[in-house]
């Protein structure tokens, strides 16, 4: 599959040109995100949600609403405060925290989720123009069509020229709220702690999920962080300050609104905060002004999103347009105008109500994501994270739970729709193997794996969950492939393999052998094989091969199985077989693989294991070819399992016991007993074998004068098809893997 490379611009920072003069606290964080809190919900849901759960309900809701918030807040604060956070927001803290594909899975939904909103937002501005105004109800699509490119024209002109239009919008919500404080009751009414009577209301969980959505308006900040002069001290201090206003206000008005009115009342009226008002038009303007302003905030945000995703590669090449930038600020021009044509598509449209819960759902996804990452990144405590505004792990963690469950109160299917866009998202970027030119969190994370992991290891080796953790001494492995293709069908991708190598003294320097380690990396990753690579140097390549036994490994993580080639030069036989000797001393199970260069594997249809017993080498023999059998490459091989006997009386009970030898042990084998009558084993093994494809024999345990068994060992399996010598390691019992629980 092809490897794309991220940053191969010829640009001093590939990420984000320079930008000049950004944006402050107060207009580039606090006012975009305090204007989305203070929306729609606030002005025509929050007396419906008064009056369902009465005055104390409606507090605990606020609170345990803006809690959720308020801890996705810090945890933004924090990961601000560890890095520059560039263009793309809460994309670009995600994809710095966890990766490219994390990141882009939850930026590209996260997109279209604003640019979606755009379109949701103005559609509401115009029926509100129509209920104001009857006349014009019949022209509700021409008038949000006409807003949303208003909206987007002014964003194109510059975020500061849009965030000088948000100031108006603010003085109008504060005038809604000013005229509302000073209003008067519209009915004489007693206080409701607890709301409706249960048969005329909402249950609490229903009136929490539509009010939730009203204090999730921080994204609008994040978003401008591409044009913020300071992000790193404007995204906590604004963030923050607009969710503790929001709570404020939102802790307020349920008193008013509790006082005013009784609970049918505030359930009947979507607009009785405009009754209620000293003057109503006042409440009217507010709705307009919220409508608007969440508007301006998406179509601020949205092409910011959208370039930093052009810019990263997780688009198609053909999009990479996407990412540039106008003028001295960089303002998103291109990726504004797409933004454009989405939300007037979707105003075309018309009806957002079957999306409107998914959009909902990416932005609480994309709020579980960030606390995710702060959570994690505190957690491991890597020395490269080091946020000025410190927040426990626990804390942010909290907050991911938190959003989960909103999610789940809010729309369980939508939750389900959403999750499955995002998981494939992230397959589709995964299988695309995009290379950041950034680190992020998951090697510290998979590093407190390991080490936890490593440390609950036993030092004794179980035969419950024993598999091969394989050293392959290939040489170069463009020259041995079998070698690693053995290896690969021993693990199954579920044992470890290190794929290691011996080189002269001196024919590298550590920064050579540290790039030819990378090399054979790539080629085994191209080649779909998971392995680890260790190369050393030596003057001797016996010598060095025992020397990488010996310290190769991780406390009780080593390889207890070495996979080496045979002995081809007769005069470094009996260096070899010393070095045999070395590694069986080491307690390593050794194989040695013996190929038949003519027919390699041949059909990889039948492998025979000649069977001395199930102790010791005959019980590893036999889970070495059940392991090949169920491989990938062999699935259709047939093990048989042979057994000598001297004459025919001998045969009757050893097929009786082979039989039930293989069944109990479920290996699927084919027992076969061979009857010598005085032939010799080596006649019988080479008419026998001859046409098979795979051949186990095991190897006496090392002793004095090993080089002549060797060498007897050699004349034994000349003329033989591909071969596998079998020595097991001493003091383990393999039988107990075959028979443990058989």
């Amino acid at each position: 599959m092809p490897r794309f490379s991220l940053f191969r611009r010829p640009s001093p920072d590939p990420v984000n040109p320079p930008v000049s003069v950004g944006l402050g606290t107060f207009g580039g964080v606090y006012t975009p995100s305090i204007l989305t809190i203070l929306g729609v919900i606030m002005y025509l849901r929050f007396g419906w949600v008064v009056g369902n759960v009465g005055l104390l309900g409606t507090l605990i809701i606020v609170t345990l609403a803006t809690l959720i918030t308020f801890f996705t807040g810090l945890s933004i604060s924090a990961i601000a405060t560890d890095r520059v956070v560039r263009v793309g927001g809460a994309y670009y803290m995600i994809s710095r925290s966890l990766g490219i594909e994390t990141g882009g899975a939850v930026g590209i939904p996260l997109y279209f989720a604003q640019g979606l909103s755009v379109a949701l937002y103005t559609i509401g501005f115009a029926e509100s123009i129509g209920e104001a105004f009857p006349q014009f109800k019949t022209m509700q699509r021409a008038i949000a069509l006409i807003t949303t490119l208003a909206v987007a024209l002014l964003a194109m002109k510059s975020a500061r020229t849009a965030i000088r239009a948000q100031y108006f919008i603010m003085a109008a919500i504060v005038l809604s709220l000013i005229s509302f404080a000073f209003g008067s009751p519209v009915e004489n009414t007693v206080i409701e702690l607890w709301g409706a009577k249960p048969e005329n209301s909402e249950s609490f969980w229903v009136v929490f999920a539509v009010f939730f959505p009203a204090v999730t308006g921080i994204m609008a900040g994040v978003g401008m962080s591409g044009d913020l002069r300071d992000p790193s001290r404007s995204i906590p201090v604004g963030t923050l300050a607009a969710v503790g206003t929001g709570y404020v206000i939102y802790m307020g008005l349920p008193f008013l609104l509790a006082m005013r009115a009784d609970a049918s009342t505030l359930i009947a009226n979507p607009l009785i905060m405009q009754e209620m008002a000293l003057w109503g038009p006042a409440i009217l303007l507010g709705v307009w002004g919220a409508t608007l302003s969440s508007a301006l905030g998406s179509i601020l945000g949205a092409p910011r999103v959208l370039q930093a995703l052009a810019r990263d590669g997780i688009l198609p090449s053909g999009l990479r347009i996407l990412g540039n930038g106008k003028g001295p600020d960089d303002e998103p021009f291109i990726a504004t105008c797409v933004t454009l044509g989405i939300a007037a598509l979707a105003v075309a449209v018309g009806d957002l109500n079957m999306i409107a819960p998914v959009l909902t759902m990416f932005f609480l996804t994309t709020y579980m994501v960030l606390n995710v990452a702060a959570g994690i990144e505190g957690f491991l405590q890597s020395p490269s994270y080091r946020p000025t505004f410190r927040v426990h792990w626990s804390i942010s963690l909290l907050g991911a739970v938190g959003c989960i469950a909103v999610m789940l109160l809010i729309n369980a299917i939508a939750t389900v729709v959403a999750g499955i866009i995002v998981l494939g998202i992230y397959i589709w970027l995964e299988r695309r193997e995009l290379e950041s030119a950034w680190g992020d969190v998951r090697r510290g994370l998979w590093m407190e794996v390991v080490r936890t992991g490593i440390f609950n290891l036993s030092h004794e080796p179980d035969t419950k969950n024993w598999r091969p953790h394989i050293l392959v001494l290939s040489g170069a492995p463009t020259r041995r492939w079998s070698l690693i293709e053995l290896a690969t069908a021993f693990t199954h991708n579920r044992g470890l393999i290190t794929v290691s190598s011996v080189l002269p003294s001196g024919s590298r320097d550590p920064a050579q052998q540290t790039k030819l380690e990378a090399t054979i990396r790539d080629y085994l990753e191209k080649r779909g094989v998971q392995a680890l690579v260790r190369l050393i140097t030596a003057p001797d390549p016996f010598v060095g091969a025992k020397n990488l036994v010996e310290i190769y490994g991780l406390g009780p993580l080593v390889p207890n199985t070495i996979l080496l080639g045979d002995s081809e030069e007769a005069a470094n036989r009996d260096r070899y077989c010393d070095m045999i000797a070395n590694l069986h001393q080491a307690k390593r199970n050794l194989i040695i693989f013996r190929e038949n260069a003519d027919k390699g594997f041949g059909q990889r249809r039948r492998i025979d294991v000649w069977w001395g017993g199930l102790q010791a080498n005959g019980g590893l023999m036999l889970i070495l070819a059940y392991l090949v059998r169920t491989s990938s490459q062999w699935q259709n091989a047939q093990v048989y399992l042979k057994l000598v006997v001297p004459d025919r009386t001998a045969a009757e009970s050893a097929e009786a016991n082979l039989a039930a030898l293989v069944k109990r042990l479920r290996i699927g084998a084919i027992p076969q007993v061979l009857i010598a009558d005085g032939q010799p084993f080596n006649d019988i093994l080479h008419e026998s074998s001859q046409n098979t494809d795979l051949v186990f024999l095991g190897m006496a345990t090392p002793r004095e004068n090993y080089t002549d068994y060797y060498e007897q060992l050699q004349a034994r399996a000349a003329g033989l098809p591909t071969t596998i010598f079998v020595l097991a390691a001493p003091d383990f019992a393999f039988e107990e893997v075959l028979t443990d629980n058989a």
